[in-house]
């Protein structure tokens, strides 16, 4: 009997180690948040809709993944030449004191200091990711829309070992004059959108996704009809990116 309790207190022992192990593992993992921001002629972020809801969505992300110490955020400005539209690379410095023997008081006093750091950092990067929100595209790089580029951007980051959390705050449609032009020919059903999709995987098969997390962050309003608002330009992505290894929403 007291083998097996034995055996029953090692076995209990192990799981909740491994188990601390994880969670260390998971806290050290940075998260890298990257902002795509559509900066062509398509996407207006001065109509009050849009600059809110965008707002919101930089808002949130920046307070969920900006945590602790080696988090990043990047925000690429999409158009004619996204691959070179990184407008902004920020990491996180705010670094967590060594709790390891502190007494209760000391342990509460570090933890708000903590608290208060990381909120005055966020908040910075919160400011320095609006002021980019809200930038104008005058160039011709806004007549074109390259958002196949996002692709090895993210895969770059993966690779880097990091949590990547992408939000693509964009009206998801592909324009090139060399490419896929869906403002000339947009995909007509889910059927067409899904077969567009597995065509276009062969030029981009060399780029892995997985455990990237996406988000397409749409700047329609609830009301907007579906020939602006096309289901089928988002069903085209959520099979490409999902077929390259992604988590793939709509918002």
């Amino acid at each position: 009997m007291r083998a097996v309790l034995t055996f029953i207190f090692c076995v209990v022992l192990f799981s909740c180690s491994s188990d601390q192990e994880e969670t260390l593992k998971e806290d050290a993992t940075p998260t890298h948040t990257i902002i795509f921001m559509d900066k062509t002629s398509s996407v207006d972020v001065s109509k009050p809709f849009v600059a809110q809801k965008y707002k919101q969505v930089i808002q949130e992300a920046i307070d969920q993944n900006i945590r602790k110490e080696g988090d990043i955020l990047d925000v690429y400005f999409v158009h004619e030449n996204t691959s070179k539209g990184k407008s902004l690379h920020l990491v996180s410095r705010t670094e967590k004191e060594n709790v390891e023997g502190m007494n209760a008081t000391d342990l509460e006093a570090s933890q708000t200091s903590y608290t208060m750091m990381i909120t005055k950092e966020k908040n910075i990067f919160t400011r320095q990711a609006f002021s980019k929100l809200t930038l104008q595209n005058g160039g011709k790089s806004n007549e074109e829309t390259n958002l196949r580029a996002i692709v090895p951007i993210l895969s770059d980051a993966a690779a880097n070992g990091a949590s990547v959390k992408a939000y693509v705050l964009s009206d998801m449609v592909q324009s090139q004059k060399s490419g896929r032009d869906f403002h000339k020919s947009a995909p007509k059903s889910e059927q067409v959108a899904t077969q567009w999709a597995e065509e276009d995987l062969n030029s981009l098969s060399e780029y892995n996704l997985i455990g990237t997390e996406i988000t397409m962050v749409l700047p329609f309003e609830p009301t907007t009809s579906s020939s602006v608002n096309n289901p089928n330009v988002t069903s085209y992505w959520i099979t490409l990116l999902g077929n390259l290894g992604a988590t793939v929403s709509e918002l």
